[in-house]
């Protein structure tokens, strides 16, 4: 038992320039939301929920990344069509997730990186399904072609949107 906590020590807590995680943030939204109108390309591309699981996997604190996607989630969910509380709920469980896994899973190798955000944007697309069809009684769908290409799209965009973004931590 000694020797795991011994490995617990040495996870390292990503810490950010002051600003960089509510910048990203906020420039996330904004290209979301516009991007939207250029096209039904841009509808498989989710750059909220690729931010939310970057800084989620990086903190490695379930607590920031639950309040870090329920914020950014209840962002999107007023600058786009859905009810305000859909992106909201969907994002939380999506960053408390993330931040709790954080911890256990090398987050640093592109593959890792690919393989998760294919797993939390099909969470996150599940948890919207349900919402949609218990709370709003709309019907929705979960698995479609659309879906699994989304889903590559972010992974692949991920894969080159997270090196970018580790330039903005701190020094350790």
């Amino acid at each position: 038992m000694s020797s795991r906590v011994q490995a617990e020590q040495h996870i390292e807590v990503h810490k950010f320039y002051a600003g960089a995680v509510v910048a990203v943030a906020f420039l996330a939204l904004v290209l979301q939301a516009f991007l939207n109108k250029y096209g039904t390309w841009a509808g498989l591309l989710e750059l909220p929920l690729l931010v939310t699981i970057y800084f989620a996997l990086s903190r490695r604190n379930p607590s920031t990344g639950l309040l870090l996607g329920g914020s950014i989630g209840i962002l999107q969910d007023a600058v786009s069509h859905m009810p305000i509380g859909i992106y909201g709920i969907a994002k939380t469980l999506v960053g408390y997730v993330a931040s709790s896994l954080g911890g256990r899973v090398d987050t640093e190798h592109p593959i890792s990186r690919f393989i998760m955000v294919v797993i939390f944007y099909h969470f996150h697309e599940a948890v919207l399904a349900l919402l949609n069809r218990v709370l709003l009684a709309r019907p929705a769908t979960y698995f479609s072609w659309k879906l699994l290409i989304a889903s590559a799209v972010n992974a692949g965009v991920a894969v080159l949107l997270f090196p970018a973004l580790d330039h903005l931590r701190k020094p350790s």
